[in-house]
């Protein structure tokens, strides 16, 4: 992740109530930039903080401190000792919000990371911390993931395959759009080979039954839904239904994208988190 425009780069651990270390980097402007809302940066499962490079870079130029970190069992944190679950994640992200002292803070959430988000908005008693919801290829209901997704999420033989570059683009291939620069998807592979079978199988489990649509009709801060009009991975009509349920959501369809928006439009998230730190 490129951070040369940052002034201060901060790493810290982040301990929570079930015995996960969850590794942040918070990253400061450069002295002498007006000071601007605090963005977060959540990503999605089987990727790291390592994904909001590009992104992360811009919101510093501007004046943003960023905060990102890395998702339980992902990259350099660890697993906690209760099971995965979208409240676990939601209150994972109270309490890296907590420790960075993040206050009207512009919550970017991607994929997974965006279901953390909402869990949050919708639930957490500490939800005055934030400005502002970015969305990006997520959803607030729908995410059964079947059996067989699952299990080869958690396979050893899909791992082996990841591992090889070529096979690794071709089997991940439906996550982007089409005109995609291959050292991008080579990225995208790499993150998800890096991550753990069971982190994988254990997380895209955990959102069966998982509905937080009424819970966000009470959601007062604005909120930007993005979603690619290819993507495969969730429906962009959930992705339209969560733009609904949220009041005053603005709701925008990303031509020739797939799933993967925070590599694919990384200045399309920049754009709407400045425009939500702004209002």
């Amino acid at each position: 992740m490129s951070t040369a425009a940052a002034g201060l780069t901060r790493e810290l651990t982040v301990r929570t109530d079930d015995g996960a270390a969850l590794e942040v980097t918070v990253l400061a402007p450069l002295a002498g930039t007006p000071a601007a809302a605090d963005v977060v940066l959540v990503h999605g499962w089987a990727h790291t903080r390592r994904v909001w490079g590009t992104v992360a870079d811009r919101l510093i130029r501007a004046g943003h401190r960023v905060v990102l970190y890395d998702q339980r069992g992902h990259g350099a944190s660890t697993l906690g000792r209760t099971p995965v679950s979208v409240e676990r994640l939601s209150a994972d992200l109270a309490a890296v919000l907590g420790e960075t002292d993040a206050r009207e803070a512009v919550v970017v959430g991607h994929s997974g990371g965006g279901f953390a988000a909402l869990g949050y908005a919708a639930t957490s008693p500490s939800a005055g911390r934030l400005r502002g919801l970015v969305l990006l290829g997520t959803a607030a209901h729908g995410q059964d993931t079947p059996d067989s997704e699952v299990k080869m999420m958690g396979s050893a033989v899909f791992s082996r395959a990841l591992g090889r570059p070529w096979l690794g683009r071709k089997l991940l291939g439906s996550t982007m759009g089409k005109e995609v620069d291959p050292v991008v998807r080579d990225v995208n592979r790499q993150l998800f080979a890096a991550a753990a079978p069971r982190v994988r199988a254990e997380f895209f489990r955990c959102t069966r039954g998982w509905d937080v649509r009424e819970a966000l009709r009470s959601v007062t801060v604005p909120a930007v839904v993005l979603h690619g009009e290819g993507d495969k991975v969730i429906d962009i009509a959930l992705a339209e239904v969560l733009a609904e349920v949220i009041p005053g959501a603005r709701f925008e369809r990303v031509p020739d994208a797939g799933h993967m928006l925070p590599l694919e439009r990384p200045l399309l998230a920049v754009a709407a988190a400045m425009e939500l730190a702004s209002r």
